[in-house]
């Protein structure tokens, strides 16, 4: 999540220092209309596509995998069962990776702090593989979907209490490629 903000803070600052003093803003990125032909082709604003320039990911990257359908699911403590919000991120998954068929995904396996870093790495691969068991169950090709574990070592949230807990306990779909 914070790496789209700071593409998305870089894309804004990016165009806020092509505008000239004398220029009037013609719109926002979180919905207003850009001016005419502004921004249009790829070519436009340093080679940024239009579609960046609007406000809206790349069709088919990791932003508008996140932004479009969720990137994550998240799990009860010491638990690898997908609940039903999980399930219904994973059917827009598998959707949105019939729609984009050349994309490969890599699934993060991760855990909370809490047990040996020997029992989280093996927890964080049976969540990993209990996502990807369910999008091959609707229908995505298994060549296209890769699994690693993290276990606890990269946690979303530092904090040490059962907020952050509950957010580092997840599986997170990354694109990792085209075919």
């Amino acid at each position: 999540m914070s790496s789209i903000m700071l593409r998305l803070c870089a894309a804004l600052l990016l165009l806020a220092a092509c505008s000239t003093p004398d220029e009037a803003p013609q719109g926002s990125a979180a919905g207003g209309s850009a001016g005419a032909g502004a921004g249009t082709g790829a070519g436009g604003a340093g080679g940024i596509a239009s579609s960046e320039l609007a406000g809206q990911p790349t069709p088919g990257t990791q932003e508008d995998l996140a932004v479009s359908v969720g990137d994550r699911v998240f799990f009860d403590y010491d638990s690898v069962v997908l609940s039903p919000e999980a399930t219904g991120v994973l059917d827009q998954q598998a959707a949105w990776l019939q729609q984009y068929s050349d994309v490969v995904v890599t699934i993060e396996g991760h855990a909370d702090e809490r047990g040996t870093r020997e029992y989280n790495l093996a927890l964080g691969d049976r969540r990993a593989n209990a996502v990807k068991n369910y999008l091959l169950a609707l229908g995505v090709s298994p060549a296209r979907v890769l699994t690693i574990s993290y276990g606890e070592e990269r946690p979303d949230d530092p904090g040490h209490d059962e907020v952050a807990w509950s957010q580092n306990r997840r599986a997170v779909t990354t694109v990792a490629a085209t075919q």
